[in-house]
């Protein structure tokens, strides 16, 4: 009667052993297929992050692949025997080259080494065309480096003003332009260059450099008599980060340089020159 007694015991041991190891197994099942589930969906995410990632990067790699097509075939360096320093080499821009390539042309920009600022500088019929094209006219988010179309394409303006992208990634277009807020950087590179399919060079030195509003009134371009030029660049000298001691008075010509500074979408960063030197062109 004893073992009558014990075998069901063992059964209902049995039992429970079994659905003990039927419970360890489902849970395992659940277990692999939320693993799995995370797995898939994090290659998935990785996938669509790379994606996203390399379709952003692409304009940035064809546009700058673009203009250094470009500089290949506009831009000629002149070095001396006795020295491979650019600073010392004769810089040259071939506007046969470039208003064949686009008619829109009306200049070429440089910075001192090693600023990789150096493009050509386009105007058309409004301020939106090459904010989105190229110097080649095709689509692509680095735009073009260009005039404002109020100004006069010769430069003979009291204030020209030229715009660019400051690109958050590739260091393109104006991007370089927010290294004149230190002023240690000014003072080692003072000076920008306009070169002009007339043949001149004009040698601009900073005086001012400024973040201001979108709207700020540095973006105005007319001035009705001779004081009210000394007001506003008045007005830029005092709003500059820093004093460079760089004189302007009412005979002076200036180029004005803005782009974004990718802090606030209201805020621009100018960079302001006024013409110290001009050299060469056609008599």
């Amino acid at each position: 009667m004893g073992r009558n007694v014990k075998k069901p015991v063992r059964r209902r041991g049995a039992k429970r052993q079994a659905e003990r190891r039927g419970g360890r197994k489902k849970k395992r099942v659940v277990f692999d297929v939320v693993t799995t589930t995370i797995l898939i969906v994090a290659i998935c995410v990785f996938a669509f992050s790379l994606f996203q990632l390399v379709k952003m990067l692409i304009p940035y790699y064809s546009g700058g692949k673009e203009y250094d097509k470009l500089k290949d075939k506009a831009i000629t360096i002149e070095t001396t025997k006795d020295s491979e320093d650019t600073s010392e080499a004769r810089f040259k821009v071939d506007f046969d080259v470039l208003l064949q390539e686009n008619p829109d042309t009306v200049a070429w920009i440089r910075f001192d080494e090693p600023s990789i600022i150096s493009y050509p500088v386009v105007k058309s019929a409004d301020n939106k065309e090459y904010l989105t094209k190229t110097f080649t006219e095709s689509d692509n988010k680095l735009g073009a480096i260009f005039m404002d179309m109020k100004n006069k394409s010769d430069f003979s303006d009291k204030n020209t003003m030229i715009y660019g992208h400051n690109m958050k990634i590739g260091g393109e277009m104006f991007s370089q332009l927010k290294e004149y807020e230190e002023e240690s950087f000014y003072k080692e590179h003072p000076n920008f260059y306009i070169y002009t399919p007339d043949g001149k060079t004009r040698t601009y030195t900073v005086f001012s450099a400024a973040v201001v509003k979108d709207t700020a009134d540095q973006y105005n371009l007319t001035y009705a008599t001779d004081e009210a030029f000394e007001s506003y660049l008045k007005m830029c000298k005092e709003d500059s980060a820093y004093d460079t001691g760089t004189e302007v008075n009412a005979q002076s010509q200036i180029v004005s340089l803005s782009t974004c500074t990718n802090v606030r979408e209201d805020e621009r960063f100018l960079l302001q020159g006024v013409l110290t030197a001009t050299d060469g062109g056609e008599d």
